[in-house]
């Protein structure tokens, strides 16, 4: 039974090979052609979208850098009561330079530069002996007048006593009467030109007019002391100054001359004085604007009573005048200068707009402005150049202490 079986096996054809189909190779060509054009078309349309989308952020990320990002601050109101600082000279209340109104030479000197002297005390003697002389001759001349009028007098009365006798013409009478009264003008002429001598001798002594220091003398003794008469040049032997109270004259700027009234109090610091201020007062003002600087010049009263502060000194006078109008107070770097003046810009619907503004006082960081603002405005800080009306503009996210937007 086993030969049998293995005979009938071994007579089986064996089987063959499965048949490759002719139509299923140019289906599997086609679906790999369709896979290979769909990732080609996939890639492309990728490309482009990623192209297309690059583009249009680029587009977005122009139009965004075109519209400048800006800073903003708001306009600070002026204070009411506003302070004004202007320079002012320190003058002495009253002073004077001293002269000779007579001629001759110094015979001597009192007092020097920084000394304080009371009104009468003697400050320099100077020698005059042609006005001595003078004087001397003419006290002479006065005494002869005088007797000669004595004399004419007498001659007089005794005419005139005669005449009633008529032992004397009328003749005779008005002869005496007239050489008398010749006589007696003589003798008034004399005595006025010793009054005269007599004066200009008394200006051999200097007296001090007032209370005062002494803060110039420009003689020594020996000196040719001329006093002008005779056309030379007249030169002051001292300088008398009154400084128990001095005057501080201030030029105010056109724009407060209204607001800088008398008995408007006014506050003086000096650099020597650091961290301490004078009180004074203004007391009158020139009541004219001057055509040249546009100011008005105004005084200032300071009590000195100690002396402290030196006349001819520069201080710095701080007045505080009412604010007649609001004003506000920008940072410089906010303000535009154009062709057609002054300008700041500030933003409203996100745009820009150029207002017209009037400067005030220039504070150096900061500046006033006198009109132009509401003080609601969003300034823009630093603006461009090229920055025109409507513009559009796009303010920049304030940054809080932690760095938080």
């Amino acid at each position: 039974m086993q030969p049998e079986a293995k005979k009938q096996i071994s007579t089986q054809e064996p089987p063959s090979p499965p048949a490759t189909s002719k139509q299923g190779r140019p289906r599997r060509g086609w679906l790999t052609a369709v896979v290979i054009v769909a990732a080609f078309a996939g890639l492309l349309v990728s490309g482009i979208l990623q192209r297309v989308h690059t583009s249009a952020a680029l587009r977005t990320e122009t139009d965004d850098m075109a519209v400048p990002t800006i800073s903003v601050v708001s306009p600070q109101r002026a204070a009411p009561s506003q302070e004004i600082v202007l320079p002012g000279n320190v003058q002495p209340y009253v002073t004077a330079p001293i002269y000779s109104r007579t001629n001759g030479y110094l015979q001597a000197w009192y007092f020097d530069i920084g000394a304080h002297v009371k009104k009468g005390q003697l400050l320099a003697v100077i020698a005059t002996p042609e006005v001595d002389q003078q004087l001397g001759q003419s006290r002479s001349n006065l005494s002869t007048a005088e007797a000669n009028l004595r004399l004419a007098e007498i001659t007089k009365n005794r005419y005139e006593g005669l005449l009633k006798s008529k032992a004397v013409s009328q003749q005779d009478v008005d002869n005496a009467v007239g050489t008398y009264n010749a006589n007696k003008s003589i003798v008034e002429a004399d005595q006025a030109n010793v009054k005269q001598l007599e004066a200009l001798q008394s200006f051999e002594k200097i007296y001090a007019p007032f209370d005062g220091i002494i803060t110039a003398r420009n003689t020594d003794v020996g000196a040719l002391v001329d006093s002008g008469s005779s056309g030379g040049v007249k030169t002051d032997l001292f300088h008398l100054s009154q400084v128990d109270r001095l005057r501080v004259y201030v030029n105010v700027p056109e724009e407060y001359s209204q607001a800088t009234t008398s008995g408007l109090t006014a506050e003086l610091t000096l650099s020597e004085f650091p961290g301490k201020a004078f009180t004074g007062k203004l007391v009158r003002t020139s009541e004219a604007i001057n055509f040249e600087t546009r100011t008005l010049l105004a005084e200032v009263d300071v009590a000195n009573p100690t002396g402290k502060l030196l006349s001819g000194s520069y201080a710095e006078v701080h007045f505080k005048v009412p604010g007649t109008t609001t004003t506000y107070i920008l940072p410089v770097d906010t303000l535009l200068f154009r062709k057609e003046g002054l300008r700041v810009a500030v933003v409203k619907d996100n745009k820009a707009q150029l207002l017209p503004v009037t400067p005030g006082r220039d504070f150096g960081d900061t500046i006033e402005i006198i009109s132009g603002l509401q003080g609601g405005e969003s300034v823009i800080v630093s603006p461009p150049d090229s920055l025109v009306n409507g513009e559009k503009v796009q303010i920049a996210p304030t940054t809080t202490a932690g760095g938080m937007q």
